[in-house]
């Protein structure tokens, strides 16, 4: 299946597609992530070493061997036609269904995945979540769950809900659909890594809720059209998974698994991970209880828990939220009602009688801007004629 998207008019000379400069350049991007024996640290090194993407494939071969890491053997291969047709073509893919290429210079390229060290170079995004949010959290988990896990999942998403989170998970059978499906349908943006390219859904099963996460959240992929989902592509799914969120929550899980490596590989990174505790015997807990166990994983119960955990604070980012609304207030208030405001946020709590004083101005005038500011929610009357900044 191809993830529907606009078709654009393509223009053909001979064989070769014309492209504009910024396609251009794609195709150099896409081409160095093709590159064989080029993994995500050479490309980073040729990038700096060469000045630009584009310079790599400019420059002679016998430069090229010089550079740290790259010898006789891998120029060849950055010097090789094949890769650039490949990319010529991934360019009019990603051209025909309007998918978002994220190189990791770009300033929309996950923030926390750009410096873990074996982070893709280049990402392939089809939908509208922001995958830089404040909050992005992982929720991972068995195939094989219990009703326990599914209930589990579902009350979590939703808890989530008054966290302004963007959840991540793998499309998977087992947890990750639950995960994802439960914050389609509360509304929550939610974006899938998968481990092959953009011109399939894998699995197949799972195609219409990827259509309803790309209206609300995404598809994530490294891989470009035509690869597979084969086995070795999902462990290498998994570090995108975990470089790019606070944390990794592992719902339920057996002695091995997806979910574990997820979690290694989110502890080799020093992001927090977290684990829901089962029944000893029970399998599809065993996983999570060795995580609890070697202290890889802080034992949660909630969504409350881990919130507490990440020191996400509500009622501080509630004022916080107060505070600017009053300041775009301020901004449009006249200079009279600015300065009783000003001698509010100086001094706290201040009678009527002492701010005329301090502002100037006659009892009756104070108490006619106060009533005013008052109306617009901006400060309170206490007893006594005291006012304070709501």
């Amino acid at each position: 299946m191809v993830i529907p998207g606009h078709s654009k008019m393509l223009f053909l000379w001979g064989e070769r597609i014309l492209l504009d400069k910024c396609e251009d350049i794609l195709k150099y991007q896409i081409a160095l992530s093709l590159a064989p024996g080029i993994g995500p640290v050479l490309a980073r090194i040729l990038v700096s070493y060469c000045g630009g993407v584009q310079e790599i494939f400019q420059i002679p071969k016998s430069h090229l061997e010089k550079i740290p890491g790259i010898g006789p053997e891998k120029a060849i291969g950055l010097h090789s036609k094949e890769i650039l047709v490949k990319a010529e073509r991934e360019v009019v893919f990603i051209r025909k269904h309007s998918i978002q290429s994220l190189f990791y210079l770009d300033k929309d390229y996950p923030a926390r995945l750009k410096y873990c060290e074996d982070s893709p170079i280049l990402l392939f995004f089809k939908g509208k979540a922001e995958l830089n949010s404040n909050r992005v959290v992982a929720i991972v988990g068995t195939r094989q769950y219990s009703p326990y896990g599914r209930e589990l999942t579902e009350s979590l998403v939703e808890d989530f809900l008054k966290y302004d989170v963007l959840i991540v998970s793998g499309l998977a059978y087992g947890i990750d659909i639950i995960a994802h499906r439960s914050a389609t349908f509360h509304q929550i943006p939610t974006v899938a890594v998968t481990a092959h390219g953009l011109d399939r859904i894998y699995p197949s099963a799972h195609i219409s809720t990827a259509e309803k996460m790309i209206k609300c959240g995404g598809i994530l992929t490294e891989y470009i059209s035509g690869t597979k989902p084969d086995r070795e592509n999902f462990p290498s799914r998994n570090r995108i998974v975990a470089g790019m969120c606070d944390a990794t929550i592992v719902i339920e899980s057996g002695i091995k698994g997806g979910a574990l490596i997820t979690a290694e590989i989110a502890n080799g990174y020093n992001r927090d991970v977290f684990a829901f505790p089962g029944r000893v015997k029970d399998l599809c807990s065993q996983g999570c209880l060795q995580l609890i166990r070697e202290n890889k994983a802080t034992l949660v119960t909630s969504a409350d828990d881990i919130a507490r955990a990440m020191n996400w604070d509500l009622e501080e980012e509630e004022k916080i939220k107060k505070m600017k609304k009053q300041l775009d207030l301020f901004l449009e208030l006249d200079p009279e009602q600015k300065k009783i405001i000003s001698i509010l946020q100086e001094d706290g709590v201040v009678a009527i009688d002492l701010l005329a004083i301090k502002a100037g101005m006659p009892v009756s005038k104070v108490s006619s801007i106060l009533l005013g500011l008052e109306f617009s929610g901006v400060l309170r009357s206490l007893p006594g004629k005291v006012y304070e900044l709501i």
